[in-house]
Parts: structure tokens; C-alpha cells; sequence
């Protein structure tokens, strides 16, 4: 991990707030030594909060997480530095009105079939994020810190393999990184399409599923940018508009 900390300038106005896909350069995603200044100021109240959201699901775990302190845009490039703290502290920061005091940054696989349909999976009840549907995804942790960096593109590939069976490394992906911002949430993605159909994919999720893998409860095929026909993680709007109006044939 890296010990000098400084201060990053303002995303500033190159970087619409609406949500709005852009196309990025590259990430320079760092991890800042010591507690998030969140655990530090509020842990009693992460605390308290902890125990009732474990009361009212004991499924969750409180494992280690990567929780932004600052989220900076810089020439094309996202810049963020980061603290090693917990799911615990994750939930609450999500909780509170405002989002006080942290940034939220996490990476969308979005896969796509030989169809040109976007597959996602639906989360089950017992999960932080119950019957919601998104690209499968999970939040930076230790695995993914490499050289004071997180390694978003291996997060995402270990998330996917995780929770779907399918690996990205057998994708098509032009490579290029597009990135979306709300006010405290960056949402950092890449196109891969498989040369299977969506049927193919469909099943090979399933047969995961039913392998053991309980915190999806079904794979998900998405035809068009309605944003009704799911019950969508709102970070996953923008992203459908955006691939639907581009037209297929022009990804991965």
C-alpha cells in the first residue's frame, strides 16, 4: 500500500454527474495505509447499524472492502484513493442521506451475447442487494490490491467467474473502459461479448446456480433499454440506454 496521501482535484466538469457514459483512458485506483477516516470518525454509529442490519439478515458477512475516500478525473484517467475498511462501514455510509464522507467505485462486466443481449443476474433474498438485477459484479477487497493498486479488471473477472462459471478471458472486448458518475458512486465498465447465444449463456449461468452458488438466484436476459422490465440497480440505467441506442453491431 502506498503512505503518502494527497489531495486530488474535484472531478470536475469533464465529467458529467448525471450518470452520463463516458469513454476513459484508464483508472489509477490507490490504497492509502491506515483506517478509513469513516471508521475513525463514526464507528460507533457503523457499529450500532451493523447490528441491526446482521439481526435483520444473518447471510451477511462483514468482510473487508476498498471504500473510496476520493474520486478525481484526471485527463481521461479515473484517480481514486481508497482505505481498506469494511462491508460494515460500506452499509451504513450507503445508508445515510447525502453520502457523507466516502466514494463508492466498483467495475460492470457487461456481457453480452452472440445475440447482441445483455446477460445479467438477479440477486437473491438473503444478499445486501435483494432481487435486485445487475452485470455481476462485487466491491473492491484485499484480493484485488496489487502494489498499493486495486486491479479492476481482475476484480471483475474473479466477480463473474464467481457468480456466473463464465470467464472473461474467452470474451471479445475492444478493451476500452467507459465510465459513468453520480454524485459519490463511479461506476467503471467494459463490453465483453461471447461467441455463445444468449440461450447458451442462460443455461451455463444456471447450471452454476444450481451448482451451489446461492447469492444468485437467476440469470437474466436484457433486450432492450426498457427500464421497467427489471427491478435494475440504478447503475445499470444509463448503461442499458447507452448500449441499446449505439445498435448492436457496433460492440463488443
Amino acid at each position: 500500500m502506498i503512505a503518502n496521501v494527497q489531495t486530488l482535484p474535484e472531478l470536475g466538469p469533464d465529467l458529467p454527474d448525471d450518470g452520463s457514459v463516458v469513454e476513459l483512458k484508464g483508472y489509477e485506483l490507490h490504497v492509502t495505509d491506515g483506517p478509513h477516516p469513516l471508521n475513525l470518525a463514526r464507528q460507533a454509529e457503523i457499529s450500532h447499524h451493523w447490528t441491526l442490519e446482521k439481526a435483520a439478515n444473518p447471510s451477511l458477512f462483514n468482510g473487508p472492502v476498498i471504500l473510496q475516500r476520493q474520486i478525481a478525473y484526471r485527463n481521461g484517467v479515473i484517480v481514486s484513493r481508497g482505505h481498506v475498511s469494511d462491508f460494515a462501514t460500506f452499509l451504513w455510509w450507503r445508508s445515510q442521506p447525502g453520502l457523507p464522507g466516502a466514494s463508492h467505485l466498483f467495475g460492470y462486466p457487461v456481457i453480452a451475447s452472440s445475440d447482441g443481449d445483455l446477460i445479467a443476474v438477479r440477486m437473491a433474498p438473503h444478499t445486501a442487494n435483494p432481487r435486485q438485477v445487475y452485470f455481476a459484479a462485487g466491491s473492491l477487497d484485499l484480493s484485488d490490491v496489487v502494489n498499493g493498486q486495486c486491479d479492476l479488471d481482475g476484480n471483475m473477472r474473479r466477480e463473474v467467474m464467481e457468480e456466473t462459471g463464465l470467464d472473461l478471458a474467452e470474451a471479445m472486448t475492444t478493451g476500452q473502459l467507459f465510465g459513468t458518475y453520480r454524485p459519490k458512486k463511479m461506476t467503471l465498465f467494459r463490453v465483453y461479448q461471447f461467441n455463445r447465444s444468449t440461450t447458451a449463456l442462460l443455461t451455463a449461468i444456471r447450471d452454476h446456480i444450481r451448482g451451489g452458488h446461492d447469492e444468485i438466484d437467476a440469470a437474466i436476459a436484457i433486450h432492450d433499454a426498457a427500464s421497467g422490465t427489471h427491478r435494475y440497480n440504478p447503475a445499470m440505467i444509463p448503461i442499458l440506454r447507452w448500449y441499446f441506442e449505439r445498435g448492436r453491431s457496433d460492440l463488443p
